[in-house]
């Protein structure tokens, strides 16, 4: 249902532009003669194709995020892989990408990347060493070099070109589409992967058993986005780009018991958590914020909410929301310097199907817009445009044809939106992970209570602490919470 209502807001636009634009300790250290990633990238056309790629995957998933803690943290783990991969010599670069999503991947040369969101819900270092020694076997195996021979990058960029709305198309939003073309590999590469992974972890001295138990969080994680048990994840996440999860998991524990039974290696769990502590969780303030069904922009000052019954999701380029009835809602802005009348504006051609007789000047909490209808293919839209100082911000509105549900969404979006307060503005905070020491009394229901900015929060407390349902928690037990403190 969400792939129609996105699709019908596709059909909609002619063309856009958006603005929603301590020591961690480890058994082994790096390797004593390493490979500069600079002399690399002269001597090696796997390096230069990681380097010409960095800047766009950088940018395709919100630029870099910096945290000295963590990156000590991430370094000491690829530091301890390197010893035990193939190619101890091998240079790795890790980066940190400031993205909510869930996901790691590798570009040849030892480009590693994996996302905040990843590192959220992971609950110790072994787990992390998984995901990575899982993305380093790809290196070492040159799958990424076997892949870019295998498909040209200007078929899957043109592919991706047709499925983006802007008619300039930034390297953002190509690569974000294009499941980044070097990342991507085959279901064999990823079973191969996975096996080599699982070996490095072991001889490492992590728990050869975190691939496993890492891989069911992130299926937990995939199901509670989609908010359905039977429904799949379809973000730029992990599990979208690794695929075949039951016959993977299935995988690594047999490759696990190998180093021995359950319980074997080091996990540096109370480590981990100290050096997350603090993490940014979600969205970042520069992307603005979803709390429940409001979306609020602490740096452009507005906000506006959405029905009962629809999710938001705050992506790179728009605030995207679906719900009932094939219903969608999407939201971005451009800027005009020149301060075009805004009838002007929604006439101007970047609507496909507008329906002229149908635009009208408005006045929504004080600031001017205007509206219009449309239509395109089986749907109809409600199109608002509203001025804030230089910047025209869109309100699109799709429903199918005939649906008594578009008037009544695009009114309720339309009159919620407004500019927000200075004392709003003061009062936003970004969401972080925190870590809580159990205490006598306390229990997983009182702890999620805790949790702030954030739905459903006894299910996600259970998600990002990997505790089932009925399981309990230990006085002394550090957990981790979401809070805007």
């Amino acid at each position: 249902m969400r792939a129609a209502c996105i699709a019908g807001l596709c059909l909609l636009l002619a063309g856009c532009q958006s603005l929603l634009n301590e020591t961690y300790s480890s058994p082994v250290g790096p390797s004593d003669n390493p490979q500069t990633v600079g002399r690399l990238e002269k001597n090696d056309p796997r390096a230069r194709l990681g380097a010409r790629e960095h800047p766009r995957i950088v940018a395709s998933y919100g630029g870099e995020y910096s945290d000295p803690q963590v990156e000590r943290l991430l370094a000491r783990i690829v530091g301890a892989l390197t010893l035990a991969s193939e190619n101890p010599k091998q240079t790795y670069r890790i980066t940190i990408l400031n993205s909510p999503s869930v996901n790691a991947f590798a570009l040849p040369g030892g480009y590693l990347y994996v996302t905040r969101g990843l590192l959220a819900l992971a609950n110790d270092s072994s787990e992390v060493a998984a995901v990575i020694a899982h993305e380093m076997a790809h290196v070492t195996a040159n799958h990424g070099l076997q892949r870019q021979r295998a498909e040209e990058a200007e078929a899957i960029a043109g592919r991706v070109a047709n499925e983006i709305l802007s008619d300039e198309i930034d390297g953002r939003q190509v690569t974000a589409r294009s499941k980044l073309r070097l990342a991507a590999f085959s279901r064999q590469q990823e079973l191969q992967a996975d096996v080599i992974g699982v070996r490095m972890l072991g001889e490492a001295g992590f728990d050869p058993y975190a691939a496993a138990r890492f891989l069911q969080s992130m299926e937990a994680y995939s199901r509670f986005r989609a908010g359905d048990a039977d429904a799949s994840d379809q973000s730029l996440d992990f599990l979208s780009t690794h695929p075949d999860a039951p016959k993977r998991l299935e995988l690594a524990n047999r490759h696990a018991r190998a180093f021995g039974p359950p319980g074997t290696g080091t996990r540096d769990r109370d480590m981990y958590l100290k050096g997350i502590n603090g993490l940014l969780y979600g969205d970042s303030p520069n992307e603005g914020y979803v709390r429940g069904l409001t979306f609020l922009h602490p740096n452009l000052g507005i906000r506006f909410s959405v029905p009962e019954g629809f999710q938001i999701d705050n992506t790179a380029q728009a605030v995207l929301a679906t719900g009932p009835g094939d219903v969608a809602i999407r939201f971005d802005g451009v800027t005009d310097r020149r301060r075009t009348a805004l009838t002007n504006y929604i006439t101007s051609g970047w609507v496909s199907g507008l329906i002229p007789s149908t635009v009208r000047s408005a006045k929504i909490n004080g600031l001017d817009a205007a509206t219009a209808r449309a239509s395109a293919d089986k749907w109809d839209f409600d199109v608002t445009v509203i001025r804030v100082k230089n910047r025209i911000y869109r309100l699109l509105t799709a429903a199918p044809k005939g649906s008594r549900s578009l008037e009544t969404t695009a009114r309720l979006v339309r009159d919620s939106f407004r500019k927000l307060s200075l004392a709003e503005v003061a009062a936003l905070k970004p969401l972080r992970i925190r870590t809580e020491t159990v205490k006598a009394g306390d229990t997983v229901t009182s702890l999620a209570g805790k949790m702030r900015g954030t739905n459903r929060r006894l299910e996600l407390f259970r998600l990002l602490n990997a505790l089932p349902r009925g399981s309990s928690l230990s006085v002394g037990q550090d957990v981790k919470i979401v809070t805007d403190r």
